[in-house]
């Protein structure tokens, strides 16, 4: 007689339960997904609807579409999205130190809530003669972005393996030829989700541009608020504004993917 394979063995009643989980967990993926993205499809439409359309309840998914709304957007956006784009790009390059006894010092600045701390910023930003200064918001923000940039380095530093440090310096080569050939290469792709996330909380940051600017260094979240008038309808006008403002991140989000999705991964499987 020939014997059965031990695969063929499994009870059919297990491979339908297996099964039937994995088809109830892609279910539930699923369903989870269209909930997140729903309020974002719904903001993209409401952006192209007309005031009086967006307004309505229940919601028309059948409507003229126009882009009133977003030539509204673009013909008063220009200096918000320079000062954002420049307090993001300044505070998200920024050197990273090397100090192992001060770790923890870094970490411990995220612990303090930042409403607690905007009155002695008010008050330095104010005798510093930084206020409605784009440089007060470069300087805030990259004290807000580098502890958490300091501890995600820091972990994708360790993730390079001793050996290849090893048989650098066996070939002789410095530390500035270790850095560039050995180091970076691994890290990279955790150093590229360093920094969008730090572009992400810097380019949606509020709370510090709406206390510390006015006008000469409002950011785009300020423009948001500014496309909020006092009549009432607003409702699609600021649904085009902030998927105007949402673009520039996703994109640079869907562009570094790759190095995203590897970064963020690193570590996790030893």
């Amino acid at each position: 007689m020939t014997a059965v394979p031990v695969r063929d063995r499994e009870p059919a009643a297990l491979r339908l339960r297996r099964m039937t989980g994995q088809v109830g967990w892609g279910v539930l993926a699923w369903v989870v997904g269209i909930a997140f993205f729903l309020p974002v499809l719904w903001m993209v439409l409401t952006a192209f609807k007309p005031e009086s359309a967006a307004q309505t309840w229940p919601p028309k998914f059948v409507f003229s579409p126009t882009l009133a709304q977003f030539r509204l957007v673009f013909s008063g956006w220009g200096p918000y999205v320079t000062h954002s784009l420049i307090a993001t790009t300044v505070s998200s390059v920024h050197p990273v130190p090397h100090w192992r006894d001060g770790l923890f010092f870094f970490i411990s600045t995220k612990m303090l809530p930042i409403v607690a701390a905007i009155g002695p910023l008010y008050v330095l930003a104010l005798h510093a003669h930084l206020l409605d200064s784009i440089w007060v918001l470069i300087i805030l923000y990259t004290a807000m972005n580098l502890p958490l940039a300091i501890w995600m380095i820091r972990s994708f530093m360790l993730e390079v393996p001793k050996e290849m440090l090893e048989a650098a310096e066996l070939d002789g080569a410095g530390r500035v030829r270790e850095m560039t050939e050995v180091i970076m290469p691994v890290i990279s792709p955790g150093l590229v989700s360093t920094a969008l996330i730090c572009v992400i909380f810097a380019w949606n940051e509020l709370f510090l541009a709406l206390n510390l600017t006015v006008t000469n260094a409002a950011t785009l979240p300020m423009f948001l608020i500014s496309s909020v008038p006092q009549e009432g309808l607003y409702l699609a006008h600021l649904s085009a504004a902030a998927t105007v403002a949402s673009i520039p991140v996703i994109l640079v989000g869907w562009i570094a993917q790759r190095s995203l999705v590897r970064g963020l991964s690193m570590g996790a499987i030893k």
